[in-house]
């Protein structure tokens, strides 16, 4: 015998209340690939718990994906800081197992990326490190391209990959 599982996943902008779920996806992924605060991942942002109130400002967005009522995943853009002002970055995309595999992260970078379009930048930058195969697999097939070398003040010390795409 078999049992269905509800896969209602829906993809809608961050809120206020989203603050302490998002948080817990990225510290559960976090943990679960080792991210851990003291090489600087995401993980050790000091406003993980405040998401909100950062992308809530001018040319900041978030997305959440949504499981029946759960946060399970989600996904940024940002200006990247630092940087020249054409160039944003693609930001805390971390989705929960449940999350994975159906084509949600893809959605919600392009989306991100539409958003960046609107929004006047015109290129594209993101940070992974090595063991997100899958994260890569998929920014390389959205046109991001392995850069050298770390653009704007990011903090992610550890985050080995590097990737630009234009937009």
């Amino acid at each position: 015998m078999s049992v269905a599982t509800s896969l209602q996943l829906t993809l809608r902008p961050l809120t206020g209340r989203d603050n302490p779920a998002i948080a817990s996806v990225i510290r559960t992924v976090s943990a679960e690939y080792g991210l851990t605060a003291d090489k600087g991942y995401t993980v050790a942002d000091p406003n993980l718990d405040s998401l909100y109130e950062i992308y809530s400002k001018p040319g900041h967005a978030y997305w959440v994906v949504e499981q029946d009522g759960k946060v399970v995943g989600g996904g940024g853009i940002a200006p990247l800081q630092c940087s020249e002002p054409d160039i944003c970055e693609l930001q805390k995309m971390y989705f929960l197992p449940q999350a994975r595999g159906q084509g949600f992260a893809k959605k919600l970078a392009l989306q991100a990326l539409d958003f960046a379009r609107e929004q006047g930048f015109r290129r594209c930058y993101l940070e992974t490190t090595a063991s997100l195969t899958e994260a890569i697999a998929l920014y390389e097939r959205l046109g991001f391209t392995h850069i050298d070398g770390p653009l704007g003040c990011t903090g992610h010390v550890d985050c080995e990959v590097r990737m630009l795409k234009t937009l």
